[in-house]
């Protein structure tokens, strides 16, 4: 499967950005998509998924202001990033999980630039 990332900029503190990530290749055994994301510095960190029947997850810096959306027929997930912070200063990466045997794969999009400007 391949990831395609889209939808980074700059942006004010308090504005609002929407990242995509479109999947291509076979969606065989997809589980899950969703996004990480490393800051200046920083290692790479879980930020949200979401599973094929809708069910999200998000790390709790984000909770309340990041919202994880997908389109199955498009294979295409969204994340709505609201009250933007300094710290949401990152490069955003899409993920997807693909079940193999008893074990898990990942695979990464190239990632996408987010600046927030106090």
């Amino acid at each position: 499967v391949q990831l395609q990332a889209s939808g980074g900029g700059l942006v004010q503190a308090g504005g609002s950005l929407r990242l995509s990530c479109a999947a291509s290749g076979s969606q065989f055994g997809i589980n899950a998509m969703g996004w990480y994301r490393q800051g200046p510095g920083k290692q790479r960190e879980f930020v949200a998924a979401i599973s094929r029947d809708g069910t999200t997850a998000y790390a709790d810096s984000v909770k309340g202001r990041f919202t994880a959306s997908r389109d199955n027929a498009k294979n295409t997930v969204y994340l709505q990033m609201n009250s933007l912070k300094a710290e949401d200063t990152a490069v955003y990466y899409c993920n997807a999980k693909r079940s193999v045997m008893s074990t898990m794969v990942d695979y990464w999009g190239q990632g996408t630039l987010v600046t927030v400007s106090s």
